[in-house]
């Protein structure tokens, strides 16, 4: 078995029928589309393939992002698409291509990875652990009818928000870049932690699709479709950096709400409609759990932004077999909202912090370390400097996309 990228003389259709055959039917609709993207990602280098002879036995593939840790962002590597044909499982064909995937996207110079798993054993055992959430939100469409007003005594201000909310405007496919450079706006501004942004042409190929509904703001992105078969909304996206433009976008869905019995929405765990609804019926839950890796740890504790008011200097000891560079004591040092990971030389006296791959990207992640003791992924050190970590690294942690 050979793991490789994918070729210019390899079969389109097998990694067509492979991925039909994991991850259920391709819609004739999607074809081209999916077609489009996966024929850049191999022109890019970015999918492998497992392969017996000619043969096709399994393939996966990682999309270059760009990913937000309060509020600064980072090259990041999204897997997906990892699959094995039924036949060919067992063999141990899903690590080969792992360990394939974590030293080419090593090399590429991420300093992190991120995925949703399927067979979390299969992450874990290569250093990728849960650090965040995909949210859900679901309230009645009657809810978004009559919002609450603004909590102003000043009128003007009100109607100065009305009036600005009313820049909105329908986002085609030419808006894919200025979509994407929205989307990072408000994630900056908001100091939001773990929400990806694509390249424009992967937002243009998403775009594209006529039952796919887009409205863009000067600081906001809503995009949203009708439900299969259902009076239902389906809300992709709803992003916006001012109270005037969250407000205009759920003013928007609510328009529907002759038609729409249900709006289910891809949200921040602390989406203000929890605020802006009459009646506490909007209902927020934890729809899927992701994976982090930090594959440059130095660079990604480097690139992560952190709260301006937390200072510490911690001796950390991390354990990573897969990335030996991650490997050793260091100093973690934040400050100013900057963070460094520096070698610990000389001798040192202090018990270290204790953690592995898995356990740093839980607490990158936002995990506190209290919870990381009590799972084992931490061990040692001072613990009272752990409140100083948690807030360092403190979350929630969510991602919008679904790659």
């Amino acid at each position: 078995m050979q793991i490789r990228p994918f070729g210019p003389g390899d079969d389109l259709e097998a990694e067509l029928d492979l991925r039909r055959r994991a991850f259920g039917p391709v819609s004739a609709g999607y074809h081209p589309a999916w077609l489009s993207s996966i024929q850049r990602a191999i022109d890019a280098g970015t999918v492998i393939g497992a392969f017996d002879g000619a043969r096709l036995a399994g393939s996966a593939r990682f999309h270059p992002m760009r990913q937000w840790w309060h509020g600064r962002s980072m090259p990041m590597a999204g897997i997906g698409g990892v699959k094995v044909a039924p036949e060919e499982r067992g063999r141990g064909i899903g690590t080969a291509m792992m360990a394939h995937l974590l030293s080419d996207i090593a090399g590429r110079g991420y300093p992190v990875s991120a995925l949703y798993p399927a067979t979390a054993p299969l992450y874990r055992s290569f250093g990728w652990e849960i650090a965040g959430g995909r949210y859900e939100t679901v309230l009645p469409a009657r809810s978004l009818g009559a919002l609450l007003p603004p909590a102003r005594a000043d009128s003007a201000s009100a109607s100065a928000d009305t009036a600005t909310a009313a820049a909105l405007r329908r986002a085609t496919p030419d808006d894919a870049a200025a979509i994407v450079r929205v989307l990072g706006l408000v994630h900056a501004e908001l100091r939001h932690c773990g929400p990806n942004t694509r390249d424009p042409q992967e937002v243009r190929d998403w775009l594209d699709d006529p039952d796919n509904f887009a409205y863009l703001a000067d600081d906001g992105f809503l995009s949203y479709r009708w439900a299969a078969e259902t009076d239902e909304m389906d809300v992709e996206e709803l992003v916006a950096a001012s109270a005037a433009t969250a407000r205009a976008f759920w003013q928007v869905l609510g328009s529907h709400a002759t038609i729409a019995s249900q709006v289910r929405a891809c949200l921040a765990p602390g989406d203000p409609v929890h605020w802006l609804t009459r009646e506490p019926d909007a209902i927020t839950r934890r729809a899927k759990s992701w994976m982090l890796r930090l594959v440059d740890a130095p660079a990604a504790i480097a690139a992560r932004g952190y709260p301006a008011g937390v200072t510490l200097s911690v001796l950390v000891d991390l354990a990573d077999a897969d990335r030996p560079a991650n490997a050793g004591r260091w100093r973690l040092e934040v400050a100013d909202g900057a963070g460094h990971l520096e070698r610990a030389g000389g001798a040192v006296s202090a018990d270290p912090l204790r953690l592995g791959a898995r356990g740093l990207a839980a607490l990158f992640g936002g995990a506190g370390l209290g919870t990381l003791r009590l799972a084992g992924l931490a061990a040692g050190g001072d613990p009272g400097s752990d409140e100083a970590l948690d807030c360092a690294f403190s979350g929630p942690a969510f991602l919008l996309d679904n790659w």
